[in-house]
């Protein structure tokens, strides 16, 4: 009985020590931190570890910030956490941001978390625009980003598209230029390639050391309104007080540096800037919300403390943490240098082996091709023997073949000169062939011509026969009172009977002699044309069209046409004949009437 009561003690004890802690996430701006605290913790113990646990020495640039409605707050290092206006879910998420920047960052961040921590914030907010960044300030930015990201540029790793998924730029700056991702970073490349031989601390310090000449670099910005109800904006950095117009956060109307301001305080929500300078007017506005005074008021004492603390001897802390560094930096730098060297030894020593293996390759090549240089030779030489021996045995056959080609030389030269000799008896013949054939036609034009004479001579006669049996028929029609008696015996005719017998058989005869003749001349002509194309095929592949004449061309064209001279004399024949037979007609008529 005993042991369960105190079993139950100690489990509700437990369940009471366990109500004491309160979970807590930590976000940084490179990774996110979850601690089981105790309800007793205040924020400095709370600040204290997180620091303990980044290694962060340099503190007082730092702070927890948390959201709460509309703004936000930064956690104070006196008060409980639990007892703050903190998110009440667990994990309480807060954000380990750097709350103060500092004038110089080369000067006052000594250790490397710590630049390392202001790098990214600061990167982020210009990214986000929170920061005012210009275009080329921008690239030489991004580039070193990249460098502090992959170190020192090599071609042969950082190909073309590298940068594809990184966000480098404001998109305000990649809206304002007609100009691609590629294009780009080519131009961020060309930066990049020039920060050769830098550490990544180094790349992220020359960052930071562009970023703080930015107009907008670790001003905290809050609404305000001057006592003519005017909008405003107050800025709080490192330096001092600025005061904006709404629409231009670049460029302060007025300025209150730390060492002019004598006091700062707020009643409510109005705020008064005492200056030292008691000629000077006090500044007072208001802000909008109480806890908007109070943020105000914390940022500017933490600032003026920091702007008080840069010109005073450091304290001893620090001193040490610089002196850390420097030891640090000057081991890191010798560290470096020995790496530098051992690589430029390990470049030279394998540049010297490439050389090598390539000497080596080419002097392997130089052997194989001497080797099939020397196949190539032997193989030639072989060649040539062989070419030798059929030159010397086609010399032989040239030789044999020139004999041959001399006496068949001579054979064509006498066979031409038989050639010619037969084409001359052949054109000879031809000629008489031609000559033959025109007297053969000019004599069947002149027995043509007697033919037709004498058909106009029978057709006159037997013109004359029929006038002169009509002209009896009318002699014997005017006298018939006559006695048949009275008429001599020889001309004794008969009305019944009268008849005029006419005898053509000459006419006949001669007739059948000049178709005889013109069938003969027919054959003949024929025999002789079959000559004439024979002979002009033999000698047709002898002629040498290019010493034609003008003359040649005609006659081959009337040849092929199928005219002739004896046809066109024919022709104008047959129409003179006709002319003569009309002329001798009348001729005859004349005469008969006369």
């Amino acid at each position: 009985m005993a042991s369960a009561l105190a079993a139950k003690m100690g489990f509700t004890s437990l369940l009471r020590k366990q109500a004491r802690n309160f979970n807590v996430r930590i976000c940084t701006m490179e990774s996110d931190m979850e601690f089981n605290c105790e309800a007793k913790w205040k924020g400095k113990d709370l600040f204290d570890f997180v620091c303990r646990t980044l290694g962060l020495r340099e503190t007082w640039f730092f702070g927890l910030q948390y959201n709460i409605k509309d703004t936000v707050a930064w956690l104070k290092m006196e008060k409980k956490v639990l007892d703050q206006e903190v998110p009440k879910e667990e994990p309480i998420t807060l954000y380990f941001l750097a709350k103060f920047y500092p004038e110089n960052a080369e000067e006052e961040l000594v250790q490397d978390i710590t630049q390392h921590l202001f790098f990214l914030q600061v990167k982020k907010k210009i990214l986000e625009e929170e920061i005012h960044c210009p275009p080329e300030a921008s690239v030489l930015l991004a580039s070193y980003a990249v460098h502090a990201k992959y170190e020192d540029y090599d071609p042969s790793v950082h190909k073309p598209g590298f940068l594809a998924k990184e966000e480098l730029l404001p998109k305000r700056v990649i809206n304002l230029y007609q100009m691609t991702a590629e294009m780009w970073e080519e131009r961020i490349t060309a930066c990049y390639a020039e920060h050769r031989g830098k550490t990544r601390d180094e790349a992220e310090m020359e960052y930071l050391k562009i970023a703080q000449d930015l107009d907008m670099y670790g001003i905290n910005f809050f609404l305000i309104r001057n006592k003519k109800g005017t909008d405003l904006l107050l800025g709080v950095d490192a330096l001092g007080l600025h005061i904006y117009e709404p629409d231009n956060r670049l460029t302060p109307k007025c300025s209150f540096p730390w060492n002019e301001i004598r006091n700062i305080s707020y009643s409510d929500k109005e705020f008064t800037i005492q200056p030292v300078d008691k000629k000077t007017s006090v500044f007072k506005f208001n802000s909008s919300r109480l806890r908007v005074n109070k943020l105000i008021l914390q940022l500017c004492i933490g600032n003026h403390d920091l702007f008080v603390r840069r010109r005073r001897v450091n304290s001893l802390e620090v001193q040490q943490m610089k002196s850390q560094a420097r030891e640090e930096r000057a081991r890191k730098q010798v560290e470096r240098q020995r790496l530098q060297k051992e690589k430029k030894l390990r470049e030279e020593a394998e540049r010297a082996r490439d050389e090598l293996k390539r000497r080596l390759i080419q002097l392997q090549d130089e052997a194989h091709m001497a080797n099939d240089a020397l196949l190539r030779t032997e193989q030639t030489a072989d060649l040539l023997a062989e070419k030798a021996q059929i030159a010397e045995e086609e010399a032989k056959l040239l030789a044999q073949k020139a004999a041959e080609a001399e006496t068949e030389m001579q054979r064509m030269k006498a066979t031409a000169i038989r050639g010619q000799e037969e084409r001359r008896l052949m054109e000879q013949k031809m000629l008489e062939a031609e000559m033959l054939a025109l007297k053969m036609a000019e004599e069947s034009e002149r027995r043509a011509k007697e033919a037709e004479l004498l058909k106009l001579d029978l057709q006159e006669a037997r013109e004359s026969e029929r006038r002169a049996k009509h002209k009896l028929l009318e002699i014997t029609s005017r006298s018939p009172g006559l006695p048949s008696d009275s008429m001599p015996p020889d001309l004794s005719f008969s009305k019944e009977n009268l008849s005029f017998e006419f005898k053509d058989t000459d006419m006949k005869r001669l007739s059948m002699e000049i178709e005889k003749e013109k069938v003969e001349y027919m054959e003949k002509s024929k025999h002789l044309q079959e000559q004439l194309n024979e002979l002009k095929t033999e000698i047709e592949s002898l002629k040498m069209k290019e010493r034609e004449t003008p003359l040649d061309v005609i006659h081959n064209q009337n040849t092929e046409q199928g005219t002739s001279k004896h046809s066109n004399f024919k022709k104008v024949a047959i129409s003179s004949a006709a002319c003569i037979s009309v002329q001798s007609t009348k001729q005859s008529r004349a005469t008969f009437i006369l």
